[in-house]
């Protein structure tokens, strides 16, 4: 086994698997941090006019990457079974694809961005008194998002062999770079969101760059040799297979929460400043969401694909239940300091006020979130991505929607929008142990 690969189908379960999260849980604080230096830098040096416009952006942001990252995701799948399995033509074959095929979401999502988001912004309510801030934000930030899809897809690929910590250290080079861009674009020459939108796409092109280096130069079996960069007609059904459904599913929930952040908005701006500044707190609840989730799909991709099915259900055990523990601990630390950590971004009275009540609210129930997303991580390593889809479909999207659209008339409270969180987290999660106990989940690569 090459020095920089992680074949996880034999040795220790909770050593692979603790080996791999580690590296990726670094590397996603480092990226929270610097998420959060953005909108600490704007609420500190602009002002809560631009805090909220950077806020305000979050989930059309979400919305326009989440379909093109989630149908890459399915490359992941692909290469990690097929590295299981030791097949390296085939293996080869889905990394050269991937590249290809995000190359071409890389364009996609630029000339998508920068063309519709005026008008998606107008449609989500955002208000009006900081509609050009987030223009201006979300279309600087687009017209770099090619930076953001290859460092994205190119992770995959050392991921999907095992390899978190290649991307763990361009991620933290890049992480220092965007502090210092946004101190330096904002605070010293006052470009304000522009200067922040800026920091983030600069930085995100250099982590692209390093990753693509390494994928070059590497003498391992994943290399890049950009003469096989293509289509291959297998592997490009494959990975539309298994990621076309997770696309879905990450798309339609975030125009679930577009919907929800209109609501926000409609509260006014002190409203739209406080629950964005609470959504940078809540990113530090995924990091170990996000690491364990990321591990199991690899755990589960390889394993199965080598045919170590009582392996691959061991580590699905061990992998949710470390993941729900850790996003509870984080839970229970935001509940007791939100005050303060809200009042870091902001010191309007009444911004921090809903930011509060927001981490109350939602910040205790972490570990149906967890339980969630890795419960989906699991099924998606098999194969099964389209049952999250239906999960994420139905109680992240249509409960969701339906309960603000039934409760908001008669409560006409910020609470309806902040409670609709918890609840859908434990539908979701119920349906997902019901399907995980009761479906034979295991050989869905052999039945393909």
């Amino acid at each position: 086994m090459h020095s920089s690969q992680l074949l996880m189908t034999e040795g220790s379960i909770s050593g692979k698997m603790i080996r791999f999260a580690v590296p990726v849980f670094i590397g996603n604080l480092f990226q929270q941090l610097y998420n959060t230096a953005d909108a600490l830098i704007v609420g500190n040096f602009v002002g809560n006019d631009a805090l909220a416009a950077v806020s305000a952006t979050g989930n059309l942001v979400f919305l326009l990457i989440s379909f093109f990252g989630g149908v890459s995701m399915g490359a992941g799948v692909v290469t990690s079974r097929y590295f299981g399995a030791r097949d390296e033509k085939k293996m080869r074959l889905s990394i050269h694809t991937t590249v290809a095929f995000n190359l071409v979401v890389g364009l996609v999502l630029t000339a998508a961005g920068t063309t519709l988001t005026p008008w998606l912004l107008r449609l989500m309510g955002t208000p009006e008194d900081v509609m050009d801030l987030s223009v201006t934000y979300i279309r600087v930030f687009f017209a770099g998002s090619m930076g953001l899809v290859m460092y994205n897809s190119l992770c995959g690929i050392m991921r999907a062999v095992g390899d978190s910590r290649s991307p763990l250290v361009y991620l933290i080079i890049s992480s220092a770079l965007n502090v210092v861009l946004d101190l330096l674009f904002v605070a010293v020459f006052s470009l304000g969101v522009t200067g922040a939108a800026l920091a983030t796409i600069l930085a995100q092109f250099i982590s692209a760059i390093l990753c693509a280096v390494k994928l070059l130069r590497t003498h391992d079996s994943h290399r890049i040799v950009i003469r096989e960069i293509g289509f291959d007609r297998e592997m490009t059904v494959l990975i539309v297979r298994y990621g076309l459904p997770t696309g879905l599913q990450n798309s339609v929930i975030a125009i679930a929460n577009v919907v929800v952040q209109s609501n926000i908005n409609a509260f006014g701006t002190m409203a739209v400043s406080g629950c964005g500044a609470y959504s940078k707190i809540e990113g530090f609840a995924f990091l170990p969401i996000t690491s364990f989730q990321m591990a199991l799909t690899t755990f589960v991709g390889q394993n199965l694909g080598a045919g170590e099915y009582d392996r691959a259900k061991k580590g699905a055990r061990f992998g949710i239940l470390c993941s729900i523990a850790a996003a509870e601990l984080i839970g229970v630390a935001i509940y007791l300091s939100a005050p303060y950590l809200i009042g870091a971004f902001t010191k309007e009275p009444e911004a921090i006020a809903f930011g509060v009540r927001k981490a109350q609210i939602c910040s205790v129930f972490f570990f149906l979130l967890a339980a969630s997303h890795c419960l989906s991580a699991v099924l998606r390593g098999a194969g099964k991505a389209s049952i999250p889809m239906l999960a994420m479909l139905i109680f992240w999207c249509v409960v969701r929607v339906a309960f603000i659209a039934v409760a908001m008339p008669y409560f006409r409270s910020i609470d309806v929008v902040n409670w609709v969180y918890p609840l859908t987290w434990l539908l979701s999660t119920i349906f997902l142990i019901v399907y995980y106990v009761r479906a034979d989940w295991l050989h869905s690569f052999d039945k393909a």
